[in-house]
């Protein structure tokens, strides 16, 4: 007998009681209840979750009522005399007996479960996760496609203290991300996880695990997708001081849709990799303020006046009046023994001189002066 169909014939058993209560109810017990999630492996689990549930429930069923049995019938109000002896051997061997084979029947579906979720074996593509301080980095290893996932804009502008958004207003807050891990359905994907600064955790409650991302280690996970749609999770480990800005998005699209995902993917990076062109300013003042929305203004603010005693000022200080070399230093290696993260890995060249040139002219610094991406290139 299969997982799937013992799991229906002890929950059609045990849930009879609950067919009294109102659909309310019902729906309350759903909400309650583990999600079945969208693949074989996530519904394999749910399964096995239901029969160890239900072997637990007529367990204290049994337990308790012959609790409450001896209690009431052998109270001392009815005259009963409690027994005097030592042990019971018999007794010992069935309480021995009996938890042991229970534990083994439960032990032979747990162990099918894990020992399929450690199978990445016929995998058809393979995604490596890598966690950073506070964002997600997919690299479609045999699509040549890599790209970072930040918390979105709107999300991020509401978060912060007298932003003046109301996160009401803003959809899916702190739920959406600004790139989409983008996989089609009926294809098995492994996941490789790690992280490059510390511990993080990737977890979307529909496909069934999560997966710690240790710095140096990488981990193995892997789901077929069987319908399409869009599945949230978040950074499942205590990650620093943004870790709850840390949201995942997981589109799954049919097969035709993610090969012309992917193409316009591959476009888009040839496009944003032209290092040796000349950038106008206004180019660089406009892709400089996204970057800085996505990745610095949650430390330095939105003004760029930072946060007195924990963040810098970026207006008027040392650093932006300073050589724009020191200036592209900083963002490129950061600042040891400081908050300043290192963001050579994360950001291109052209994101980084578009930011750099952003800060040294905006919010009435005017320096003037701009830093091409063939410049950071040669500073790297």
């Amino acid at each position: 007998m299969s997982i799937k169909s013992l799991s229906d014939r002890l929950a059609r058993v045990a849930v009879l009681p609950l067919l009294l209560l109102s659909s309310a109810a019902m729906a309350g017990y759903e909400q309650l209840n583990m999600t079945q999630g969208v693949t074989p492996l996530s519904k394999d689990i749910y399964d096995l979750h239901m029969i160890i549930m239900w072997i637990c429930v007529a367990i204290g069923v049994v337990v308790f009522g012959i609790m409450f049995w001896s209690i009431f019938y052998h109270r001392k109000s009815r005259g009963a005399v409690a027994s005097q002896f030592h042990h019971s051997t018999k007794a010992e061997i069935a309480w021995t007996i009996i938890p042991i084979l229970i534990l083994v029947g439960m032990a032979i579906p747990a162990t099918k479960v894990l020992i399929a979720m450690e199978n990445t074996g016929d995998s058809e593509m393979s995604i490596k996760v890598t966690g950073y301080q506070w964002k997600w980095e997919y690299d479609y290893i045999d699509e040549g496609v890599s790209f970072f996932s930040t918390l979105d804009s709107a999300s991020n502008q509401a978060r912060q203290l007298r932003a003046g958004l109301d996160p009401n207003e803003v959809p899916n807050y702190l739920l959406d991300v600004d790139n989409p891990v983008v996989v089609p359905v009926d294809t098995k994907i492994r996941f490789l996880t790690t992280a490059n600064d510390v511990i993080h955790a990737w977890w979307v409650p529909d496909l069934g695990w999560k997966r710690d991302a240790i710095p140096g280690f990488i981990n193995e996970s892997w789901a077929v997708i069987e319908e399409p749609g869009t599945y949230r999770g978040q950074c499942a480990e205590l990650c620093g001081r943004d870790h709850g800005f840390m949201p995942i998005v997981l589109v799954a699209k049919e097969k035709d849709e993610y090969e012309k995902w992917l193409a316009e993917k591959k476009a888009e990076q040839e496009k944003t990799a032209e290092a040796d062109r000349e950038w106008s300013m206004d180019e660089l003042m406009a892709k400089g303020e996204e970057v800085y929305g996505t990745n610095c203004a949650a430390c330095h603010q939105a003004n760029g006046e930072g946060v007195e005693g924990a963040f810098p000022s970026l207006t008027e200080s040392d650093i932006i009046f300073g050589p724009k070399e020191d200036h592209v230093d900083v963002v490129l290696h950061g600042v040891d023994g400081t908050t300043m993260a290192a963001f050579g890995d994360q950001l291109s060249d052209a994101e980084i001189a578009a930011v750099v040139t952003y800060e040294r002219n905006a919010w009435g610094n005017e320096m003037g002066d701009m830093v091409q991406p063939s410049e950071v290139n040669d500073l790297r």
